[in-house]
């Protein structure tokens, strides 16, 4: 059944100063039992709104119904009416809505996707030409030559998606290329009231860029030249070239609301995409109340690979978002370019930076005045240390090159704030926290990015200058050497990249993988700066963005291209092939590094490891998982049969999948344990898991081990031998350790590697064994 109000923002909200707006009021969404239709209402949407009208408070209007990932609808309502809805028979649950928030031209060429090979995943799949990417993030700017359909067959013929005709965006808009644009405003103005349209658009057509930048990572078409301010120029094209695109609207000034983006998964799944990406995300709950989640699932139920991104938190500890395990989560690494713009001291020291600057350089060869925002004069310290607005004295700015901290605004703003207070040039300093790791931005004057040492040192030489008797003050200039190749080493875990343990679910490892997301060049609108500051008067077609959100599409453009080339995998497989064949070593044959601090990173920092394509299409053996398996795990999380209900749509027998087995014997491609020493010397667990040959029909595997230290391993079977292509085979893997000395609430975390090798392929899991001291 489909409702025009899955595709519009409905004009009946209330205003901002109704009830249904007030401070007393939040947006609920509300899970009815899908059976549950009495027959003298001609439409669920007649239901729901008998069933609003009953409440004590004035009725208030629905903002989204949902009836293929979730069935039910969402609502402006008062905790009490949440309460008397609640009490209705056919109510399973009622979730308040969150504010979510976006993650933040050689990577093809870096993952080993190149058009000119002959065999390979790109000509295997045919680059992706029959299945459709749903992308659910700021819309698209669909005249970029990335989503230009020269060239491409007709539209698939079980497409039934639409291009909503509506502001600045004729129906003509979508092409075979661009299949379908939709956007989803009715929760955002709910919260907020009726959108601005002078700076934003009631339409699929992205005001922020963010969107148009991810859908072309994942899908966008063969262009050169491409480039950004004259830096990293070549061939743009994203992950599944000939890949067709739906993009869907959630994301609005504000940030993403949960009634939105459920929405979006709703309308995605029924129009028939095959993968959808998200690249946005927020703070971690249960899944029965987590509207990411529950879409997700019903997304993979109907076989639709779900990439998320896992979230620009790093380099802390239980950072990782979007952590359900039907989900495919996507940590973010570096490739072999940078863009060095370095910092010379006036004292001969050299400090290393990057920037995409493009614009009227610093004169070379002459050295500025150099001031540290935080021991100017006039401020408050600590705003002056970050450059924040008002907080500057133009008087000891003009002329200078100017050392702002990092944090609270955005880099670029910080630049817009130096040169309105008459700054020649900015240098960004890391703090502690942001360690070393560096992104170069777009900025409006020459400015460059420096590590939390580089920062030091600089204000270390600013302090000494100052103090000193002699005539010379402290001075500086940047040097921007534009964009450098064949980086080594590369990979690297970027610093922002979100790290696990999963703060939901330690048992499954997030994030899964990690994919290239720093300093990634794509798809950018018109009427918006590189910079993104509203200033900003330049115009590129592309930019240079870094996040996890820009990783989570290069692995939204790979599902495409396994799915299209193994049409029978599900996203579970899918995600196996990935995570199996995922690397952790550089292209310095060295353990991959944690650039925020130069030591070698980890799984709670990448996962299983760095993606790698042309692996992933050749196997051997997935882990596969089915819905029902799914729903074993939430038994096994202790979730209620009504929190089950509320994430599935279907009831569970939870007294035999707490028989089968525990949360940890989900047949995942990865393998994390938690052990909580109660005073325990000995300590043991097992694991199930299933796999389904997908390599040749007569192969043998058989098991290498690398135990975490500490920690006794064993496999049986040891040997698992496929006469098929499709057959399944079973194993148990059995964990042994000992107690570690820990003060309470410490924890120790020791990994290793299980590996079934056929002599041809390697399918790798990560193993990972937590010991925890209880308070």
């Amino acid at each position: 059944m489909a409702f025009f109000f899955y595709f519009f923002c409905l004009l009946t909200l209330s205003s901002p100063s109704s009830s249904a707006s007030s401070s007393n009021s939040l947006t609920y969404i509300v899970h009815v039992d899908h059976e549950a239709k009495p027959s003298i209402f001609p439409t669920h949407f007649h239901w729901y709104t008998s069933s609003l009208a009953s409440l004590t408070s004035s009725p208030p209007s629905i903002i989204h119904t949902y009836d293929t990932v979730f069935h039910g609808f969402s609502a402006r309502l008062t905790s009490q009416d949440a309460s008397q809805l609640l009490d209705h028979p056919h109510v399973i649950s009622v979730i308040p809505e969150q504010v979510r928030h976006l993650h933040t031209t050689r990577s093809p060429e870096f993952l080993g996707l190149r058009s000119t090979d002959k065999a390979g995943l790109l000509e295997e799949s045919d680059f992706g030409s029959d299945l459709v990417i749903g992308v659910i993030d700021t819309g698209v700017w669909p005249e970029r030559p990335s989503f230009d359909d020269r060239g491409l067959g007709p539209v698939p013929i079980k497409w039934k998606g639409q291009c909503i005709a509506s502001q600045d965006f004729p129906e003509s808009a979508c092409n075979r290329k661009l299949v379908g644009a939709r956007f989803f405003c009715g929760g955002y103005e709910a919260t907020n009231g009726k959108m601005n349209e002078t700076t934003e658009f009631r339409s699929p057509r992205d005001s922020d860029g963010h969107g148009t930048h991810t859908a072309s990572i994942s899908a966008g078409r063969y262009v050169f030249p491409a480039s950004t301010l004259g830096y990293a120029h070549g061939v743009a094209a994203g992950m599944a070239p000939k890949a067709r695109l739906a993009a869907y609207k959630v994301c609005w000034n504000s940030g993403c609301y949960d009634s939105d983006i459920l929405a979006a998964f709703d309308t995605a799944v029924a129009d028939g995409v095959d993968v959808i990406s998200l690249s946005v995300g927020g703070v971690v709950v249960p899944y029965y109340l987590d509207a990411i989640a529950i879409g997700a699932f019903g997304a993979i139920d109907r076989g639709i690979f779900v990439s998320a991104s896992a979230g620009n938190g790093g380099p802390g500890a239980l950072t990782v978002t979007n952590v359900a395990p039907w989900m495919t989560t996507v940590g973010a690494g570096t490739i072999d370019r940078d863009f060095p713009a370095n910092v010379k001291l006036g004292n001969g020291k050299m400090i290393s930076g990057v920037s995409v600057y493009g614009g009227p350089g610093l004169d070379p060869g002459r050295m500025y005045p150099l001031v540290y925002g935080g021991s100017l004069l006039g401020g408050d310290g600590y705003s002056s240390s970050l450059c924040l607005e008002g907080s500057l004295d133009p008087n000891l700015v003009k002329g200078k090159i100017v050392l702002c901290d990092r944090g609270i605004n955005s880099r670029a703003t910080k630049g817009e704030i130096v040169r309105k207070n008459g700054g020649l040039g900015m240098i960004i300093a890391n703090g502690v926290f942001d360690g070393e790791g560096l992104v170069a931005d777009c900025h409006v004057l020459p400015a460059t990015s420096v590590g939390a040492s580089g920062g030091d040192e600089i204000r270390r030489y600013i302090s000494e200058s100052s103090k000193s008797r002699s005539s010379k003050h402290p001075t500086a200039t940047i040097v921007f050497k534009g964009t450098r190749l064949g980086i080594r080493p590369a990979p690297v875990v970027a610093s922002f990249s979100a790290r696990g343990p999963n703060p939901e679910t330690p048992e499954i490892l997030k994030p899964d993988v990690i994919a290239p997301g720093l300093n990634i060049l794509a798809a950018w609108p018109d009427r918006i700066g590189p910079s993104g500051v509203t200033s900003d008067n330049r115009r590129t077609e592309f930019n240079i963005l870094s996040g996890t959100s820009m990783a989570c599409p290069h692995v939204s453009g790979l599902a495409a291209l396994l799915k299209a080339a193994h049409p029978d995998w599900s996203p579970a497989a899918i995600r196996s092939a990935l995570i199996t064949t995922a690397y952790t070593v550089d292209n310095s044959g060295e353990p991959m590094m944690d650039e925020s601090t130069g030591n070698t990173s980890s799984v709670m920092d990448y996962g299983s490891g760095h993606v790698h394509p042309t692996k992933a299409m050749d196997p051997g053996l997935v882990y596969d998982i089915t819905s029902y398996d799914y729903i074993n795990f939430l038994c096994n999380s202790n979730y209620t049969g009504t929190n089950i209900v509320t994430i599935t749509r279907r009831q569970a027998d939870c007294d035999g999948a707490r028989r089968a087995g525990h949360v940890g014997n989900l047949n995942y491609p990865s393998f994390s344990v938690v052990f909580q020493q109660y005073g325990e010397s000995k300590m043991s667990t097992h694991f199930i898991r299933t796999v389904t040959n997908v390599g040749d029909s007569d192969s043998v595997y058989e098991i290498k081990i690398r135990p975490p230290r500490g920690t006794t391993v064993t496999v049986e079977p040891e040997k698992l031998s496929f006469r098929r292509v499709g057959q399944k085979l079973s194993f148990v893997v059995r964990v042994k350790t000992t107690e570690v000395k820990l003060s309470p609430g410490a924890t120790n975390v020791e990994t290793g590697h299980i590996v079934w090798s056929d002599g041809k392929r390697n399918v790798t899991s990560p193993l990972v064994v937590t010991l925890q001291q209880p308070l």
